[in-house]
Formats: structure tokens, sequence, C-alpha cells
């Protein structure tokens, strides 16, 4: 007869070793339902855009898309450019279409406001002084507003980088910018143009985006309708974002300006009424994708008020829409 606590032993041991398979198999669930997604490398990506290399951007952009990752990029490569009316934009949801294309004066005429406003103040605080301060002193002080024009008339650069400083007290202002490139990144990624940088800063609002193809293109004045289209569709993707949110757009001067650039050197040449169909439709075309594709073009914005890099961003348009 064995003894008691030999017995209790060999029980202890079973049970702890029933416990280690019931263990065993628990955690081996667990493994197989919960599989971590591939790793995506973004090596290839970084180095592309860091060389401004728009061929090895695309290139890298469509292998992550055949791995099934990058699946918004180039998902909306069709473009095809129809008659637009204003109502078409007024009831996707555009404030005042009817003015989208004529350009604001808001931040000039507040500026030079305050410049002629705040020096005129001055200058009549400045003529009670004593003596003959009381005569020259409102007059150095008078004169600013003729220094302004003189520089706004001599050197129309330095006055609106002026303006585009003085910009920056508008509560409006980050959102609007944002909200502005942002449009023009998230489009540009749908439609499969590559996209090498973009800026937020003061006199530099812009997506870098043109890829060597269509930069000879444009050179040679060979733009055909087909790239016009998909060209124009991103140019006008900042002044959709603010007509969609705002009464008034207040970026569309650039990116009207981009657009005649890009009509001058289509082929063949586009007539007056043609061209002002091609701006509706392009800010029809481009209000859609972005109301269609709201909550992308909103992580956009946030990663680029945090000054992220191109990846990021489109990383950030990707883990949307996962």
């Amino acid at each position: 007869m064995r003894p008691r606590s030999t017995i209790e032993d060999e029980r202890r041991r079973a049970a702890v070793r029933r416990d280690e398979r019931t263990c065993g198999s628990r955690n081996w669930g667990i493994r197989s339902s919960s599989a971590a997604p591939p790793n995506v490398d973004f090596t290839s990506l970084e180095s592309a855009v860091a060389k401004k290399d728009s061929d090895a951007v695309k290139e890298a952009l469509n292998q992550l898309s055949e791995s099934g990752w990058a699946r918004k990029w180039s998902s909306q490569p069709y473009v095809s450019r129809r008659t637009t009316s204003l109502r078409e934009l007024t009831t996707l949801g555009m404030k005042n279409a009817e003015n989208l294309a004529i350009p604001s004066v808001r931040n000039d005429a507040a500026f030079l406001f305050t410049v002629v406003g705040t020096t005129g103040f001055l200058g009549i605080l400045a003529s009670q002084l004593p003596g003959d301060w009381g005569f020259f002193v409102p007059y150095l002080i008078g004169s600013i507003s003729l220094v302004v024009l003189a520089v706004g008339s001599i050197s129309p650069g330095l006055l609106q980088a002026a303006i585009g400083g003085f910009s920056t007290f508008f509560p409006d202002y980050q959102d609007r910018i944002a909200r502005h490139e942002a449009a023009h990144f998230l489009v540009a990624y749908l439609l499969g143009l590559p996209i090498l940088g973009y800026s937020l800063d003061i006199g530099k609002e812009n997506v870098n985006l043109i890829d060597e193809k269509l930069e000879k293109l444009l050179y040679s004045g060979q733009l055909d309708s087909k790239e016009l289209d998909r060209l124009a569709v991103v140019a006008m993707a900042g002044l959709a974002a603010e007509g969609l949110e705002y009464d008034k757009v207040v970026g569309q001067s650039a990116d009207l300006f981009t657009l005649q650039r890009f009509i001058n050197r289509s082929k063949p040449q586009l007539k007056s009424q043609e061209q002002q169909n091609l701006t509706r439709w392009a800010v029809l075309f481009a209000g859609s994708l972005l109301k269609n594709n709201q909550k992308l073009h909103e992580a956009v914005m946030s990663a680029m008020s945090k000054k992220a890099s191109v990846v990021e961003c489109i990383e950030a348009i990707e883990n949307a829409a996962a």
C-alpha cells in the first residue's frame, strides 16, 4: 500500500498537467483568431518622396496598392468632362456658386483699410504734439500709406506677402489653408497623381504634384484634353473645399491662375465658353469627391495641421478609409 503523501503528490501532478493542456489550447485559440496584419514597408515611398522622383512615387504606391494596402490610390482614375450648370453646383452644396470664380478681395481690403485707418488715427494723435513735432510726425505717419501703395505697384509680391501675413489674424485662416491644401492633396491622390510635397507656410500654400511627363507636356504646350481634365479637377479642389464650407472663397486666385496656365498649354485651345464650363465641371467633380470622401478629407486636414510628412498624410488617408 502506497503512502498517502505519494498518492496526493500524483494527484497534484495530474491536475497541473490538465491545467497546462487547457491553457495551451486556449492560447492557441487566441493566436489563431487575432492574426496581426502584415507590416507595410514605406521605405521605397519615403525615399522616392525625398528625392522628388514622381515616377518612383507612382511605382511605390502602385506596389502598395497591389499588396492590398493603398486602396484609395488612383481609385478614381476616370474623369469625363461634361456640360455643367450653376444649379448643379448649388445642389451639391456650394455656397454662392455664381461667385466662386471671382477673386476675393477680403484680405486685400482688410489690410489696406487697417493700414490707412491706423496711420490716420496715429496721425491725429501725433498732431497734438508740441511745436514742430505736431507737424512733422503726422506727416511721416501719413506717408506710410503712400509707401505701401508704392511698394504694391513696384513689387506686388512684397505686398502680397504682407497681406498674407496680415491674413493670419483672421480666425478662419488656419482652417481655410488646411482645408484648401488637404483637398488638393486628397483629390490628386484619388486621381492617381503623385504628390511630392506640400506647404502651409505664408506665400507657399501649395501641393507639389506635377510629374515629369506632365511637365514636358506643359512646357511643349501639348497637354491633351484627358490630362487637362485631371489637372483641372485637382486645381479646383481647394476652391471646391472652401465653397462647400464657407459663404465666400478666399484662396481661389492661385487656383484659377493655375487652371488658366493648364488651359493655355493645352491642345486644342478652348474657347471662352468652354473654359467657363471646364471650370464649373472641375469644381463640381472635385466637390463631389470631397463630399463622398469627407472622412478622408478631414483626416488629411488633421495630419497637415500637425505638419505631417507626405507619407504620413497618405497613411492618414488609408487609415481613415479602412
